[in-house]
């Protein structure tokens, strides 16, 4: 019987519900599950929600931050500090809205350059691999750096045509901005 909740078999969504002693628990299976399994199934690529028992409200997002605090803690964190100043001074500022995209758009790019390099790297032979590894440091900044001049252009054109804009708003009402 389809109890609503869809799997990766059949192409619906999974249904996770927190309740308030912080357990999840995971429709499909039938029973709790760890945030290390929900891990697991970002991994899978499988799509889920994640919803609180007594509101409804979807939390999906906050226990993917979760996740990803806990893997910042251990290990070697992704994020260095003065990144994560950065991202939280973004909150609340005009390109908010558009860092989102932004990074989703260059971290879809890297997934891609990951993707078509896994592909061509199947026939690597031992010796291939450590030719690769001594060279990797300056490959990896060749392939990157074309994505972050990229991007750097684009946030310069998005500069750009809101200054434009502002200037015309500004221009309407009979005043001019500084130059």
């Amino acid at each position: 019987m389809n109890n609503g909740n869809v799997t990766e078999s059949d192409g619906q969504q999974r249904i996770i519900k927190k309740y308030p002693n912080r357990r999840l628990y995971d429709t499909i299976t039938s029973s709790y599950i760890t945030l290390s399994e929900v891990k697991q199934l970002v991994m899978k690529r499988e799509p889920f929600t994640v919803r609180d028992v007594k509101t409804g409200e979807d939390i999906t997002r906050s226990i993917l931050l979760q996740i990803i605090l806990e893997a910042e803690a251990s290990g070697s964190p992704m994020f260095t500090t003065p990144v994560l100043g950065s991202l939280i001074r973004f909150y609340g500022h005009a390109m908010q809205g558009f860092l989102g995209s932004y990074l989703e758009k260059n971290i879809q790019s890297l997934i891609e350059v990951q993707t078509r390099f896994a592909e061509q790297s199947k026939g690597f032979t031992p010796e291939m691999w450590s030719q690769f590894s001594a060279l990797q440091p300056p490959v990896l900044q060749a392939i990157m750096g074309g994505s972050l001049d990229q991007s750097k252009s684009l946030l310069m054109q998005v500069q750009e045509r809101m200054q434009k804009q502002t200037d015309q708003m500004l221009g309407a009402f009979g005043i001019k901005s500084n130059p």
